[in-house]
């Protein structure tokens, strides 16, 4: 960014060239940066080609800081029509930016769109962000297309991608026509998408099969019964395959239903492997609905795969990741750890390289050591994986210390940054521009560009960075850039406590703890005080607007008006009273609460029927993916609170408390009308 010194003359120059052009009325310096950036965005929003384009005019005149994102828009809104040399000069004008690399992943879609696989292969390369799916994909076409071999990286790219699109599409077409893709990879595709309920992507997979499976597929996501009633078969592979698609689609709604289908009829007339398949996705659909069928369908599932196939089922991780859950959930003694392990073993080398897993793994092998020296070589291959997860920040590395024997400890606090290090990160372009965008309250653009502007730090700048934001109370960016060190960890950055003198005498007036407040307050909010949901849940404690008012008639807060859930400190009055509610309702279970507060009560209320569990056992088996790993969160957080509040390690074990089960005769009596 341009010196602040030149700041009035540049506005001075904006506001008469603004003003000429007719585009903003007369206002301070200030006022005239602020109405030009959000005019440009409503011009870019509104595809207005022309008053982009004299906008940015005035801001290139004035020297305007945020240039760069109105140049930005101007040329993305007419990106179909420039040419290679026009787009090189936007890079020229803005070299190591976040717009240079974010116009760069456009221009590689557009490139894609327009086949030019040279201008992929030449702009690839210079891609920084590299996270965009279509992009990778357009650019293994490209690699194809010169002749260099990508069909395993073009696989994983493939399989990996979760929305259909153009360029993976083609990318999928290209090498089916090649033959480096088989009908086998199309399938095992097609099958991923039916069963995480895809539609759009699976019609297009299907596509690639022809209208025999196409068309078939339409009914099959239109009414599954029917299909199987009327119209499926077995015999050969796309009978098979579309019967065992249409079962796990019966699945998805009614595991039940699927499976006295494979028992009566599917289970003996379908293909063994296909049949294993439906087993394992009723069998998945069960274990989320926590049904205690689950393992039997499980064990099924693999009874029906012949020997080399048990090594190796061609199942998703996720299906995979389900039985595991099943077996710690349903299963005991033995049989429960070697069904643990089996799932574990089974799993893709990313998925089973997981934290989550490599603990579950080590507490199967420790489980089933045989005594003395007989398990001493697989004792110590658990311990291994519980050590290396040990040092790890996190649920798990907590987990996995406290299973050694001790509580992690609080990591040192960092050298103190010198005058040098933090006047480096403030006088960082890209991290001024987040700032300015964050100062006017363009937050998307802002988090982008300061995100961007991480990219290569050191731990050193990365502490930098974070220091700044914390002292800007622009919390998330303080929490998000400290975890991206890699060896020096400021846990007071990780871990701040804004607000402390609201929250933390709340806290104690209501009985609640305080570090078990913070770890949910930064998980909801990041401490985002205008922090909204998609659903509408807002402020720092994301409290829904009838959960307020229920929260304000049942404590005594009889002048509460909806506008009022918008005041920070109201927020927190309601938020911490109602968390208050719910963990009292939950028997004083952290994990149960939170995942109450996520979740809504109904739904843990629910989740704790059937066998009494050990908590981190309990809280594996939460159905929602977002609940689960939100508990997660809390509970991690909230003892990393206790530690730095503390002074010394605490323990996630005792958060976690005692074994989850069904509820005893209720006392206190549930809260029936807890919403």
């Amino acid at each position: 960014m341009r010196s602040f010194l030149f700041r009035p003359l540049a506005a001075l120059t904006l506001g008469l060239l603004a003003g000429a052009a007719g585009l903003l009325p007369a206002a301070s310096a200030q006022d005239l940066d602020d109405t030009l950036i959000r005019q440009a965005k409503e011009a870019f929003q509104k595809r207005d080609k022309d008053r982009l384009s004299a906008l940015k005019t005035a801001a290139q005149d004035a020297r305007y800081p945020l240039t760069p994102w109105i140049d930005y828009w101007d040329l993305n809104s007419r990106l179909s029509e420039v040419s290679a040399p026009e787009v090189e000069a936007f890079y020229a004008r803005w070299p190591g930016s976040y717009v240079e690399d974010r116009l760069r992943n456009d221009w590689l879609l557009e490139l894609g769109r327009r086949r030019d696989w040279a201008g992929v292969a030449r702009e690839y390369p210079r891609f920084r962000m590299d996270d965009d799916r279509e992009v990778t994909c357009y650019a293994l076409v490209a690699a194809q297309q010169s002749g260099q071999p990508v069909t395993d990286a073009a696989r994983k790219a493939w399989m990996a991608q979760k929305e259909a699109d153009n360029g993976c599409q083609l990318l999928a077409q290209t090498l089916l026509d090649a033959r480096q893709f088989s009908d086998t990879d199309v399938w095992r595709k097609l099958r991923q998408a039916v069963e995480a309920n895809r539609q759009k992507q699976a019609r297009a997979v299907a596509g690639l099969l022809g209208d025999g499976v196409a068309k078939p597929l339409a009914e099959i996501f239109d009414n599954p019964a029917r299909y199987l009633a009327r119209k499926a078969g077995s015999g050969n592979r796309r009978e098979d395959g579309l019967t065992a698609l249409a079962l796990a689609r019966l699945a998805a709604g009614d595991p039940a239903m699927a499976a006295k289908q494979l028992e009566d009829r599917w289970s003996q007339h379908l293909d063994a492997e296909a049949a294993a398949w439906a087993w394992a996705v009723t069998a998945r659909q069960a274990a989320f609905a926590l049904m205690p069928e689950a393992l039997d369908w499980t064990q099924k599932a693999w009874g029906r795969l012949k020997k080399r196939e048990a090594r190796d089922p061609d199942w998703s991780d996720d299906t995979l990741a389900w039985q595991a859950r099943a077996w710690l959930r349903l299963g005991s003694g033995e049989e429960r750890w070697n069904g643990v392990l089996r799932c574990i073993d089974a799993m893709g080398v990313d998925e089973r390289n997981n934290a989550v897993w490599q603990y579950w793994r080590a507490r199967a092998l420790l489980a089933l050591a045989k005594p003395g020296a007989a398990g001493e070589a697989q004792r110590q291959d658990g311990q291994a994986l519980l050590q290396a997860l040990a040092p790890q920040l996190g649920y798990y590395g907590q987990l996995a210390a406290e299973d050694l024997g001790s509580l992690q400890p609080l990591p040192p606090r960092p050298a103190a940054l010198s005058p040098t290090e933090r006047d480096a990160m403030r006088r960082h372009p890209g991290l001024q521009r987040a700032l300015t965008l964050f100062g006017i309250g363009m937050r998307s653009e802002a988090v982008r560009e300061w995100n961007f502007s991480l990219i290569g730090l050191s731990d050193r700048e990365l502490l930098s960075a974070a220091q700044l934001a914390c002292e800007r109370e622009i919390w998330d960016r303080c929490i998000n850039s400290s975890e991206k060190t890699r060896a020096e960890f400021d846990l007071a950055q990780r871990f701040p406590t804004p607000h402390s003198d609201e929250l933390l005498p709340r806290a104690r007036e209501i009985g609640l703890d305080a570090a078990y407040a913070y770890g949910l307050v930064r998980q909801e909010s990041r401490f985002i005080t205008d922090a909204r949901s998609g659903v509408g849940a807002s402020g720092l404690m994301q409290v829904m607007p009838a959960t307020a008012k229920w929260t304000a008639k049942k404590i005594g807060m009889g002048d509460y008006k909806p506008t009022m859930l918008a005041d920070r400190s109201v927020n927190l009055k309601l938020g911490t009273a109602y968390l208050k509610l719910v963990l009292d309702d939950m028997d004083g279970s952290q994990a149960l609460a939170a995942a109450a507060y996520n979740a809504g009560p109904n739904r843990p209320r629910r989740w704790r029927d059937g066998p009494a569990l050990e908590p981190a056992m309990w809280v594996e088996n939460i159905p929602f993916n977002e609940t689960r790993d939100y508990v997660k969160k809390v509970l991690s957080n909230a003892t990393y609170y206790a530690g730095l509040m503390g002074g010394k390690p605490a323990s996630l074990k005792a958060r976690l408390g005692p074994s989850i089960g069904p509820r005893n005769t209720p006392v206190p009596a549930l809260d029936a009308d807890l919403p």
